[in-house]
């Protein structure tokens, strides 16, 4: 790996973006369009490309299940990565999670320190929960965090731009797509 910039897609599964989804985000489906022209880009740069894959164990108990609607059970198609995004699966990593946080119980961190990774750059859903998380996480393990504003959403905007303005204060930089590909053209990132 020669890049110091890993490309971090979350949670972008059929329960989330399939409109036939246990817990169909309409935001998720749209965003799409911009996660593929990102990816393209982190991809024509040679960047280490990981997909956060949300799931749950079947039949079996877990705590984070009772706050919320049941989704992202193994077996049942929900919990995997939407076709309409193309996985490299010779280059591509796949890391499972079963919280918000794409790094709690789950070894992206090794992943990312064994390909040498500084920065982190952050699309997918949703905002307020498992994109917020991951940056929390990926900054108090030192990381230079990016989320790419058209790349993310919510269940409202309003919602997405307050986690946004609080990601980009506190934790991170928030960056247009725009900026995304001028900073890995530039070989800022």
């Amino acid at each position: 790996m020669s890049t110091k910039t890993a490309f971090i897609v979350v949670d972008m599964v059929h329960d989330f973006v399939d409109p036939t989804g246990r817990v169909f985000y309409s935001v998720s489906l749209k965003l799409i369009p911009n996660i593929n022209k990102a990816l393209a880009i982190a991809r024509k740069h040679n960047h280490l490309v990981i997909f956060i894959q949300h799931r749950y164990r079947k039949d079996k108990f877990d705590k984070n299940l009772e706050n919320m609607r049941p989704c992202c059970i193994e077996g049942t198609g929900g919990e995997e990565i939407t076709d309409l995004l193309k996985i490299d699966y010779k280059k591509d990593y796949i890391v499972q999670k079963r919280r918000y946080s794409s790094f709690f119980g789950t070894d992206l961190d090794l992943i990312l320190r064994e390909n040498n990774i500084k920065n982190i750059v952050l699309v997918g859903a949703k905002t307020n929960n498992c994109i917020h998380a991951t940056v929390i996480d990926g900054y108090y393990l030192d990381y230079n965090v990016y989320v790419i504003r058209e790349c993310v959403g919510t269940s409202d905007e309003e919602t997405n731009n307050i986690y946004l303005r609080d990601i980009h204060k506190y934790l991170g930089k928030v960056i247009s797509l725009d900026e995304f590909s001028e900073l890995i053209n530039t070989g800022t990132l």
